[in-house]
């Protein structure tokens, strides 16, 4: 990225929302978000924010972070149908674009992130220069851990939510079972995500032989907090138990003694429900590593936009030759 760039276009693009903003001399615009079911692809989307947004900017520079692997400069996300091509971007806009995972730039973010920022759920103080471990629960199941290195943050991106998901109890034996043999591999994900707690519903419906209408992600969250279904309440129960569990699994697995942030759209909408749940108990039930569990802390991300800071984060370090 050249320095010389007035205006950086940053994007943190999911398969739900599209949020867009402009960098220029370390600050962010405000940002515009956009449903991505509105529009049959990106550079639909694009248009639109270039044609209300960009019309008095110089800019040709684009730095984007999508919910997807990002093995080759054309990027397909993993729970939408829309295509990223770089090469196309340039034709039709102007802009030379590069992409990184979506969970790499919230790993960034982190540093950057206040108290204001985050919902602290149990644990020690952070270790000062550990590792620092995100994961969160949206369509998908991002996880991605953040490693200083001398003057160097390294981020390790992953596909860890596609990771098999483990039952804790006899009632998540039958979940998982039940998950299995619907899709063939009961990956995380398949529980701990917007269509993952779809999925908790139906499971313990169809266990318990009960005939209920499909519902929603939003309206399960919304009648399990107002306490209108039991069924909503005990399949959101469930999905902060998963949660729980995996999130501590992350922490065992990167060492992530400087804590674990949980980022995404679902958690802050259901953070008191979260906080009164297992989570915290299920993340610290490691056996003999339990102490080592309780020390390190666990947040809830409630920036709005932690991607887009992240982004930024990543344009001043390679400003000023962190990266």
């Amino acid at each position: 990225m050249s320095s010389s760039v007035e205006y950086i276009l940053l994007g943190d693009i999911g398969a739900t929302n599209a949020r867009f903003a402009l960098l220029s001399n370390g600050s962010l615009s405000a940002i515009s978000s956009f449903e991505v079911a509105k529009f049959g692809q990106f550079t639909d989307v694009l248009a639109n924010f270039v044609k209300e947004r960009c019309r008095q900017t110089k800019n040709n520079q684009a730095l984007l972070a999508i919910a997807g692997p990002v093995t080759d400069e054309r990027v397909l996300l993993t729970n939408s149908t829309w295509i990223i091509d770089p090469r196309e971007l340039q034709m039709r806009f102007g802009l030379q674009v590069r992409i990184v995972n979506d969970f790499e730039a919230v790993a960034l973010s982190l540093p950057s992130l206040t108290s204001t920022d985050l919902a602290e759920i149990g644990g020690g103080r952070p270790e000062l220069g550990a590792p620092m471990a995100v994961l969160g629960p949206g369509s998908g199941l991002g996880v991605a851990c953040l490693v200083h290195r001398s003057e160097k943050r390294v981020v390790i991106a992953s596909e860890g939510g596609h990771a098999t998901l483990a039952p804790n109890c006899d009632q998540e034996d039958r979940i998982v079972a039940h998950l299995r043999e619907r899709f063939g591999h009961a990956s995380a994900e398949r529980a701990i995500s917007g269509g993952g707690l779809e999925n908790i519903y139906q499971a313990i419906a169809a266990l318990e032989g009960l005939k209920i209408p499909p519902q929603s992600a939003t309206e399960i969250t919304k009648n399990a907090i107002s306490g209108e279904c039991q069924l909503a309440r005990r399949s959101l129960y469930t999905f902060c138990a998963f949660l729980g569990s995996f999130a501590g699994n992350v922490a065992l697995t990167f060492g992530a003694r400087g804590g674990v942030y949980i980022a995404g759209g679902i958690s802050p909408r259901i953070l008191n429900f979260l906080i009164r749940s297992e989570f915290r108990k299920r993340f610290e039930a490691k056996g003999r590593f339990q102490s080592y569990l309780e020390a390190i802390p666990s947040y809830v991300i409630t920036h709005p936009a932690a991607a887009l800071i992240g982004l930024k984060s990543l344009v001043e370090a390679e400003f000023d030759g962190r990266t």
